[in-house]
């Protein structure tokens, strides 16, 4: 398995996001998280990336635990060098792409590996490259983020973090922020990372590509998952009441 997280919880000013969840994901599988707005899917992503700090729980590693709850209620992390070891393991895609403005695409590509990596700049350089002709964006190694439309943008986020070469690559909501036409480009990428059986859990409001792609999907409701499971049951015969009503709004 590649991430197990336990009985995860987190809040915010008092305020529960998370409560008890658990899930996990194996090497190859797809898996896609939905449901409605405000329901932790975010956060969920953020914790298991480490961008956040559960307050409840145990996340795991390739077998291996970076953080747990000890018997005070204290949520224990690694050291700092260790946690290096375990932030190689995945990569997240944002919403907004996040890419550095006053670095062309090359070197956005190349920056993390040089520098966290201390590999070469020709190593560097070629695995970008290879990358951004797989995008089918090669031709834009040397543009600037403000040169590129919005779906070009992104293909060069999930790039660069593919750049890493993660165990698990982490979605969240990667179309989000662009137009039908442009949502088909990224989508397509996603599809043909699925086929190569990359290991990914994809936030998304894109339902008959959650539908097609996915190996297992998981709802997610009031910081609670209220089902899973494989997706033509979890869409064709949802057993959960809550299930039902999320996805009638796609129905309508």
């Amino acid at each position: 398995m590649i991430i197990e997280m336990k009985n995860i919880k987190k809040h915010f000013d008092g305020l529960g996001v998370l409560d008890d969840i658990s899930f996990g994901v194996d090497k190859g599988e797809v898996v896609s998280v939905i449901g409605p707005s405000g329901s932790g899917k975010s956060t969920l992503l953020r914790c298991a990336t480490f961008l956040e700090k559960i307050d409840g729980g145990e996340i795991y590693y390739m077998g291996q635990c970076a953080a747990r709850t000890d018997e005070n209620g204290k949520v224990e992390y690694v050291s700092h060098q260790e946690m290096r070891k375990f932030r190689s393991y995945c990569g997240l895609v944002f919403q907004q792409f996040n890419l550095f403005p006053h670095y062309n695409v090359l070197k956005n590509l190349t920056d993390a590996p040089v520098k966290v990596q201390k590999k070469s700049k020709d190593e560097a350089e070629a695995t970008a490259m290879e990358l951004l002709k797989k995008m089918g964006i090669d031709d834009k190694a040397k543009s600037y983020p403000y040169q590129l439309s919005g779906g070009q943008q992104q293909r060069v986020a999930i790039a660069r973090a593919l750049a890493m070469k993660p165990e698990i690559l982490f979605f969240d909501e990667p179309t989000s922020a662009l137009d039908p036409e442009l949502t088909g480009e990224v989508l397509k990428v996603i599809r043909q990372l699925a086929e190569e059986k990359m290991t990914m859990v994809v936030v998304t409001h894109e339902m008959p590509f959650a539908k097609a792609v996915s190996n297992r999907v998981i709802v997610m409701a009031g910081g609670v998952i209220v089902e899973q499971g494989d997706p033509q049951a979890v869409f064709d015969d949802p057993k959960e009441e809550r299930t039902k009503q999320f996805l009638r709004v796609f129905e309508r």
